[in-house]
């Protein structure tokens, strides 16, 4: 698990059926790397989020067949970019 930030929201035209009607977000880690992670939790651009990777990413979305690698598993209630950086 990591600690990122949403950047934005990513929105696409069209997508493999395991990833239909999962809302997508640009997370940034503390290095400024960019990936795009599913969210099943609702975050915020802004939010600071902890995300799940690998084989885990999949569960995490409630369905083992979808199609990610990375994904949101909960919204940071308590942070800040002090301690982030």
């Amino acid at each position: 698990m990591m600690i990122q930030r949403v950047v934005r929201d990513l929105v696409t035209t069209k997508r493999v059926w395991g990833l239909q009607a999962r809302k997508l977000r640009v997370v940034e880690d503390a290095k400024g790397n960019l990936d795009v992670a599913v969210d099943p939790v609702g975050a915020k651009v802004g939010d600071f989020v902890i995300t799940i990777g690998y084989s885990a990413a999949r569960i995490a979305t409630g369905n083992p067949a979808v199609t990610t690698d990375l994904t949101i598993g909960g919204i940071i209630d308590d942070w800040s970019e002090e301690k982030w950086r």
